[in-house]
């Protein structure tokens, strides 16, 4: 779209939700041009000619990826949301600028190079995902979280940096310079207004709206607020398995049947799970090795049969310390750290043969680390040492390993949930919900991560966020105001499915040619022993490997769908 004043032309993806306020300003300032449409691409267009890049990015509540070409400077702006909810690829391949949504965008160029980067294919084992600002392919990369870039004609890489206008370690760091000291009553006041605040925005729609629905605590929060502002029933989504144990879809029943949405809910087995596999490399255009990506696949296939935006609850197990570890990590590391690192490093080599259970196991690779950090990094690795799987590959900067780019916080648990905000959920909750989804056309919302709410919760104690051995006290308190603590309260569950089970029964065959020595050879990107010592191992029982498989397998796929 072309700005009224002919001087910007805009390329946009996205959902800017305070648009109409936006459109006010301007009109109060007598700022506005002549308003051609109701679209909030126009508005962002005004706002550039008007405020110019940084200051406009700064006011706007949304998510998106932006690429703002200003015909009078011939400057190119590329910019991301905050929280890095919308993708953006860019880089050069020759002299060529490339940039876009998804990287088959940019490999339908001629000048597109595909060499793959294997630092990256090693932080993929590692993680999972491939962290921003790295890419699979070599001279690509993922814009950051929260940042821009301006380009002119003739630069090349070197000549340019990423700049950021919005910065989660810099609210990180004035959040807990600045506590909130009032009471928990007031805390839970302050939070649901918040909260209602941008439920309310992310649910101005004119197309049919909805909401996954869990039953945990955020998407039933994020429920329960969008009925309370809704004049009809809300349509809510929940997908269940018919394997026990992986089975969450009756406490969205009953959550749903208490608020008193319109609910629908889709009992999967293994043959509609497993049909999505083939599908994983073309919906993710990176190898991306979260396997909770199936089932957000089939809830979003699910929803998009009825609604065209749903709302989701993700981000309220990093803004209000909901994970596991950051009950149990403290205390973990607080017991092996009074043993001296050398005794440790011993324990291990001695141990390192004996079949251990699979916890046990975990914790003997994270023993050998020197200080809380590293301890908490291994813990979260996959593959400890991917590099040694991975031929040729060598060590890559990541948010988690590289402490310039840490806050200065008060205590371990605020360090973890704030290293898990800048690159587990930018990476892999982020990307797992907006692939998936994007595939069934349906475009998903997040309203935990609206930048207010989530600057709200760096203000707020660590005891109003981890209570009594519990996550998420705060948000759990706003959430019984509308729905009894009863069906809330129990142990959480991931997203998860029986990866383990299916990779010895109806996926053995097809792990077992993607892993196959020959092939493995052939390709040349990984040392194969390892490789197939660790699928005889699961093959037989010996140990779960099937988190390790998958980043394995998920490459061998995507690496398939390229040839």
């Amino acid at each position: 779209m072309r700005s009224a004043c002919d001087r910007y032309v805009i390329a946009f993806n996205g959902e800017i939700y305070n648009h109409l306020s936006l459109r006010k300003q301007l009109e109060h300032q007598q700022l506005a041009p002549a308003w051609r449409g109701h679209s909030d691409t126009e508005t962002l267009l005004a706002c550039f000619a008007v405020w110019g890049v940084e200051r406009t990015l700064q006011t706007t509540v949304g998510m998106f990826a932006i690429a703002l070409w200003d015909k009078q400077e011939q400057v190119l702006t590329l910019a991301r949301d905050r929280m890095g909810e919308k993708p953006l690829y860019w880089g050069w391949c020759g002299d060529t600028l490339l940039f876009g949504s998804e990287l088959k965008a940019l490999k339908a160029h001629p000048a597109f190079n595909s060499d793959i980067d294997r630092n990256a294919l090693a932080l993929l084992l590692r993680h999972n995902c491939i962290p921003a600002p790295h890419c699979i392919y070599q001279g690509i990369e993922k814009l950051r979280a929260g940042y821009f870039v301006q380009l002119k004609p003739g630069q090349q890489r070197q000549d340019v940096a990423s700049t950021p206008y919005w910065s989660l370690k810099t609210v990180v760091e004035a959040g807990l310079a600045n506590p909130f000291n009032g009471s928990d009553a007031q805390a839970v006041d302050l939070l649901e207004h918040q909260l209602r605040e941008g439920v309310s925005l992310q649910m101005l729609a004119d197309v049919p709206l909805g909401a996954f629905l869990s039953g945990g605590v955020d998407s039933s929060t994020i429920v329960a607020l969008m009925q309370q502002q809704s004049a009809r029933p809300v349509q809510t989504f929940a997908i269940g398995f018919n394997e026990p144990g992986y089975n969450e879809a009756e406490y969205a029943k009953e959550v749903a049947a208490h608020l008193g949405t319109e609910h629908t809910e889709l009992y999967v087995g293994s043959a509609e799970a497993l049909a999505v596999i083939p599908k994983l490399p073309q919906i993710y255009c990176e190898p991306f090795a979260d396997s909770s990506q199936i089932p957000t696949y089939l809830v979003s296939h699910m929803a998009k049969q009825q609604v065209t935006v749903a709302l989701s609850g993700d981000g309220g197990d990093e803004l209000f310390g909901g994970y596991n570890p950051y009950q149990f990590a403290p205390k973990v590391w607080r017991a092996i750290s009074k043993l001296p690192l050398a005794l440790r490093k011993i324990a291990v080599n001695v141990l390192s043969g004996l079949p251990l259970p699979g916890k046990l196991h975990k914790l003997l690779s994270v023993l050998p680390v020197s200080d809380r950090e590293a301890f908490y990094a291994a813990l979260m690795s996959h593959w400890q040492q991917p590099e040694q799987v991975v031929i040729g590959a060598g060590h890559s900067s990541t948010a988690i390993n590289t402490p310039a780019a840490w806050p200065q916080v008060d205590n371990f648990e605020h360090w973890m949930m704030a290293m898990d905000a800048q690159q587990y959920m930018a990476d892999d909750i982020l990307v797992k919900v907006d692939r998936a989804a994007m595939a069934s056309s349906l475009e998903t919302r997040v309203p935990l991560l609206d930048h207010r709410v989530v600057e709200l919760a760096w203000q707020l104690p660590l005891h109003l966020k981890i209570r009594e051995g519990k996550g998420k006290w705060v948000l759990r308190e706003v959430l019984y105001r509308h729905v009894p603590r009863e069906l809330i309260e129990r142990p959480k569950k991931g997203f998860s499915i029986p990866l383990d089970q299916w990779l010895r029964g109806p996926l053995r065959d097809w792990a077992e040619a993607l892993l196959a020595e020959s092939r493995l050879q052939h390709e040349g990107y990984f040392n194969v022993k390892p490789v197939r010592v660790l699928w005889r191992e699961h093959l037989a029982g010996k140990r779960d490997n099937a988190l390790k498989l998958w980043s394995i397998l998920m490459f061998q796929a995507w690496l398939e769908h390229q040839i």
